[in-house]
């Protein structure tokens, strides 16, 4: 009861993909790619900033 399985995860892209359409869901994943990586760097500068102790 905990996961999902495979047709758990279809209906819920096929209902994505309804609601959102062809044309908006690229420009989501775009903005969501380019967040990751903006937090993704953040973190590893944080990382290099930080002195051992």
């Amino acid at each position: 009861m905990g996961s999902m399985s495979p047709w758990h995860w279809a209906l819920v892209i096929v209902v994505l993909m309804v609601l959102f359409g062809s044309t908006r869901l690229p420009a989501a994943e775009r903005g969501l790619g380019q967040s990751l990586r903006i937090f993704t760097s953040e973190v590893k500068a944080m990382q290099r900033d930080d002195p051992p102790s």
